[in-house]
């Protein structure tokens, strides 16, 4: 302790040496030479100087005596035991550290226990998919291949979640944004599931103007877009429904709208559906959800700066909107275009 108080003051005290020594030089030059003045001089000015170094000393004692202590939790940097205006300073800065490292750190619990919580109950879900095929893998029957389609299908979306789930912790670094033709993508999700629409006999329609230009990230849209494309067929079961993809221009905004006509979110669901693993009652009632689809679709829209929103009506169906600023629009006549999907 003392060793670093010296160590810290050293400056001081060969300053005050140089300052004495100084003075003393000026008076030997202007012709006072008398020693005994001189030594006089030089003895009290030593021990007002070691009487100044003492009182400082004392007054940091306690500082010191933490500094030099090693922690055992880190809420020490929360005591105040400032004596001088530079120790509070330096306190007040350690407790502003202390703050950011609390919210890191809470906000990397947030995250690894989220992604625990998830692989938890994807791997639950992925059992039921493996289980039927190998029973299909057991029978002496021929195999049913629309089945094992079907299986196979829940394992790939199954997959495609996880993976979107864990690059959204490196959005920033696999962003790249650019015009997007918004028709021409939503056709092109349409048709790549083409056999999800089949298997649930639901029917997509397109009502989006040509040369509908949106700026965004042309791969995170098109995940983001498969997604609610995804929610809307799964949670319409009676067949022969439709799921419209719709865009409007209001104000200098784009507004795409993915409307399904199936079973509708309660009321009281509804603020909830985008907080990562809630499933609520239309969860309970497939048995498959994980919720985790709209929670990953609002987090891909707050990360492309986005708005998104939902409304829904039980028994009418839900519609989720994108809202998408300033975009470069050339508008045409309205047109609806059904995609043959037969």
């Amino acid at each position: 302790m003392i060793r670093l108080f010296i160590r810290e003051h050293i400056v001081f005290v060969l300053f005050q040496l140089l300052l004495t020594l100084f003075i003393m030089s000026l008076y030997w030059l202007d012709g006072f030479r008398n020693v005994d003045t001189a030594i006089y001089s030089i003895v009290i000015s030593s021990i007002l100087t070691i009487t100044f170094l003492g009182g400082l000393f004392l007054r940091k004692y306690a500082f010191y005596k933490k500094i030099l202590s090693v922690p055992k939790k880190m809420e020490v940097v929360l005591q105040k035991e400032a004596q001088s205006p530079e120790i509070e300073q330096i306190q007040l800065y350690l407790q502003h550290i202390y703050r950011l490292y609390q919210k890191e750190v809470q906000l990397l619990y947030a995250r690894q226990n989220r992604h625990l919580e998830f692989m938890n109950s994807w791997v639950h879900q992925m059992k039921t998919p493996i289980a039927v095929i190998e029973l299909m893998l057991q029978g002496d029957g021929q195999l049913d291949t629309k089945s094992v389609s079907e299986e196979m299908e829940r394992l790939k979306s199954g997959l495609e979640t996880v993976l979107m789930n864990a690059r959204l912790d490196t959005f920033e670094e696999d962003m790249q944004i650019e015009q997007v033709d918004l028709k021409q993508l939503v056709s092109q999700i349409v048709t790549g599931n083409k056999r999800l629409f089949i298997g649930s006999r639901v029917f997509p329609v397109i009502s989006i103007e040509d040369d509908c230009l949106i700026t965004t990230d042309v791969k995170w849209v098109e995940l983001l877009i498969t997604q609610l494309l995804t929610n809307a067929v799964k949670y319409t079961f009676d067949e022969s429904k439709k799921v419209y993809f719709e865009a409007i221009i209001e104000n200098k905004q784009l507004v795409f709208s993915v409307r399904d006509e199936g079973i509708g979110i309660p009321a009281s669901d509804l603020k909830r559906v985008t907080k990562a693993f809630f499933t609520g009652e239309n969860g309970r009632k497939t048995g498959e959800s994980t919720g985790m689809g709209l929670y990953l679709a609002h987090e891909i829209c707050n990360r492309l700066g986005h708005e998104m929103s939902i409304s829904s009506k039980v028994g009418e169906g839900t519609t989720v909107s994108i809202i998408f600023e300033q975009q470069e629009v050339e508008e045409r006549s309205e047109h609806d275009v059904d995609i043959n999907i037969g």
